[in-house]
């Protein structure tokens, strides 16, 4: 697959996972107790789960960007990034019930910012920046694993894209993070209304669209790094 063609893909194709698992999840009606029937207790029921409802959408972005890893890097590296990266994100994600240490990690630092005096807003962009710092870690661990360090004289370069990437997904989980109070409280207890259905699309598409559009500008810059040195 042509380097170019491959790296829209792993753009583009993540974001496409976060919209359709939020879509199937409205078209099949799913609430708390048809997770709990197909034996998902703890991962449907909680203090996250209420308070971050569309916090699925964000699994799926990251477990997809990780599968894809085999088409931006070479052979068993590729495939070997892929697995860490799914692997890092299932478990930080989810264990030990819903939300896993990026939810806590990122409800404790906002917290704290709050107890300590700090307005509400900034408590939230605190904590969104603490929960990206796990999730964007997982995959950026399993990225580095995949195509290994970037020569000496491009570290440099790649560390704009890198904190851009960084700050888009902190960008994500704040508008997910949001979720509930522009609407969706009563989701999972009850299923996504047509209302909410279209509200929590819309939400998961302007939370992930930045990150996706930084790494597709990424991905055209290291095509044209590649083509340069040849």
């Amino acid at each position: 697959m042509a380097p170019g063609r491959s790296g829209r893909l792993a753009a583009l194709v993540p974001l496409g996972a976060a919209v359709a698992v939020v879509a199937l999840a409205a078209a099949a009606g799913t609430t708390q107790a048809t997770l709990a029937a197909a034996g998902l207790d703890a991962w449907s029921y909680g203090f996250f789960a209420d308070r971050y409802p569309l916090f699925f959408a964000a699994i799926a972005y990251g477990v997809a960007r990780a599968a894809l890893l085999p088409l931006a890097a070479r052979r068993w590296r590729g495939w070997l990034g892929a697995v860490l990266g799914i692997a890092l994100v299932l478990a930080l994600s989810l264990h030990p019930t819903y939300g896993g240490l990026v939810l806590r990690a990122g409800f404790s630092v906002g917290g704290v910012a709050f107890l300590s005096g700090q307005p509400m807003g900034v408590a939230q962009v605190l904590g969104a920046a603490a929960a990206a710092f796990l999730l964007g870690g997982a995959l950026g661990l399993s990225a580095l694993v995949a195509r290994g360090l970037p020569h000496r004289g491009d570290r440099w370069r790649a560390l704009g894209p890198a904190v851009l990437r960084y700050l888009a997904l902190a960008w994500a989980l704040f508008v997910l993070a949001a979720a509930r109070d522009l609407g969706l409280s009563g989701f999972p207890r009850l299923p996504l209304s047509g209302e909410q259905a279209a509200l929590a699309l819309g939400l998961v598409l302007a939370a992930f669209l930045p990150h996706a559009a930084f790494s597709l500008a990424g991905s055209r810059a290291s095509v044209e790094t590649a083509r340069a040195r040849r």
